[in-house]
């Protein structure tokens, strides 16, 4: 009889009280786990509690734009808005340079997402690198495997097309396009920046991130 009693409560489920505490569990975990990546994005944005009121050296996009419209994928044909996400295990931020032509001014970017990667010390297994480049010359190309190995190259999916965020077109200008773990397109870089100012927003963007 016990017995019976004690499946009849297992199959009726949950109690209210029981669902009301699970997703009390939930949105607390939720928030111990994103709560510092959305507050940190917030204070980058808008300089609040930022005594200096300095928030940025890099062009941010407003409104953010998600990197899945970029329709990009690796050369495994994985696509790369699935490395980005509140479901991923430890997300990491990306710096993607993108051109239609690496000529000069592309390199240079390529050259410095390298070394602002590697300034990061520490902190440098945080931020992931890649290109999008519709055109490599043949000495930078035979160079690439020395010089840019850690630089993963993506290419837009079969039949698509990027769409590339407001104020990003590489085909006129190389750029340096910032991803935040959540999948975002954040900031850009250009030449008019220098490897200072992106590691000086990279710096404080991961101090107050603890996701990626």
């Amino acid at each position: 009889m016990a017995n019976r009693i004690s499946d009849q409560k297992q199959n009726e489920g949950p109690t209210p009280e029981q669902a009301r505490r699970g997703r009390r569990t939930a949105f607390l975990l939720f928030a111990l786990g994103f709560g510092p990546m959305i507050v940190a994005t917030i204070m980058f944005y808008t300089g609040w509690l930022n005594p200096a009121g300095h928030t940025n050296n890099g062009v941010l996009l407003k409104p953010v734009a998600p990197v899945s419209a970029l329709n990009l994928e690796a050369s495994t044909g994985a696509p790369l808005a699935e490395r980005f996400g509140p479901e991923v295990v430890d997300p990491n931020w990306m710096m993607i340079v993108v051109a239609a032509e690496c000529g000069s001014q592309c390199e240079e970017l390529l050259y410095l997402a390298r070394q602002v990667n590697i300034a990061l010390g520490k902190n440098a297994h945080r931020v992931s690198r890649a290109a999008v480049l519709g055109s490599v010359p043949a000495d930078l190309q035979a160079r690439w495997p020395r010089e840019y190995s850690s630089m993963e190259r993506l290419v837009p999916a079969a039949g698509s097309q990027p769409a590339w965020p407001s104020g990003v077109e590489p085909a006129t200008e190389p750029r340096i396009l910032l991803v935040d773990p959540f999948g975002n397109m954040m900031m850009h870089y250009g030449s008019e920046h220098s490897g200072k100012d992106m590691l000086e927003d990279l710096k404080r963007l991961l101090k107050l991130s603890q996701i990626g």
